[in-house]
């Protein structure tokens, strides 16, 4: 192959540098930005730059650690059950199981997780190897809401859901719901579906004990578009369907990046489809990539 083959084969290889090292979880691209431009970032031994673009052929490293780029692998997102008693950070201080314990290891990148669940709360978590398309389910402006089931020990009047859908102010900051439903219950156990935009430290279980109830039992239930199958079993994970994932895709805006064959063994691929109709999702701007 001549070299001016070759240097075209990089060229189109290229892509932004902040985009590949979001696409590893590490951060968002804003975020990265600011690493580029505080000379945190090098590429092959070199400060880099803002605008740089980079190929597969690159090192690329942010603070001293070499980024796992996932270029090769085609992009995956298991649909977890959660247990109770399992965190979602990769290694725990205090030696608690974590959510990542159970996944299946990837070579080329790295497991993130769409939000987290405290260790009590159990129910669907998403994780992906897709860093950029995790930032942008998480990200407010995309607008997309989380569903939780809820056992509390008390029945809420109808003042109190109004309460809690208008807005409370908890320690300096105003959390509501942006629903609530009454499900069933009796004596001191009543279950309600609730949901919320933005899912922030514990604030299900802090907005129902500014009504005066105890939660004993949270599990979500649905993240945006994407519901928790009910086949699947407490503590396992699922990988979503092919069509389910280019269907999520082009929901939140983003092209079906290619790559690699998924190694996924065909008994863990979901059974059913795990997407509802999610229209709010059509009035939002598409992003960039």
């Amino acid at each position: 192959m001549r070299k001016s083959q070759i240097s075209k084969n990089v060229e189109d290889d290229s892509q932004k540098l902040q985009k590949v090292i979001a696409a590893s979880g590490r951060g968002s691209r804003r975020q990265i930005e600011n690493w580029i431009a505080d000379g945190r970032v090098s590429v092959n031994g070199q400060v880099a730059h803002l605008g740089q673009r980079v190929s597969s052929h690159d090192e690329i490293v942010v603070d001293g650690a070499v980024v796992e780029t996932a270029t090769a692998n085609a992009p995956q997102v298991l649909v977890l059950n959660k247990a109770a008693g399992l965190v979602c950070s990769r290694r725990d201080p205090e030696g608690r199981g974590t959510i990542f314990d159970q996944l299946p290891r990837l070579q080329d990148s790295r497991w993130v997780t769409v939000g987290r669940l405290d260790i009590n709360t159990t129910g669907l978590l998403l994780v992906t190897n897709d860093g950029a398309l995790a930032h942008r389910m998480m990200h407010p402006s995309t607008g997309l809401d989380r569903e939780y089931a809820v056992r509390v020990n008390k029945k809420l009047d109808d003042d109190e859901i109004a309460k809690l859908k208008a807005g409370v102010e908890i320690e300096g900051e105003t959390m509501r719901f942006s629903d609530v439903r009454y499900y069933n219950g009796s004596e001191s156990n009543f279950w309600y579906h609730v949901a919320l935009m933005e899912g922030r430290n514990r604030e299900v279980r802090r907005l129902f004990d500014s009504a005066g109830c105890t939660v004993s039992r949270l599990k979500r239930v649905r993240y945006g578009p994407v519901i928790l199958p009910s086949w699947l079993t407490v503590g396992h994970w699922s990988s979503m369907q092919t069509d389910d994932l280019k269907a999520l895709y082009k929901m939140l805006g983003f092209a079906y990046p290619k790559g690699a064959p998924s190694k996924t063994k065909r008994s863990k691929i979901a059974k059913t489809s795990c997407l509802i109709p999610y229209p709010q999702l059509d009035k939002r701007p598409a992003p960039k990539r």
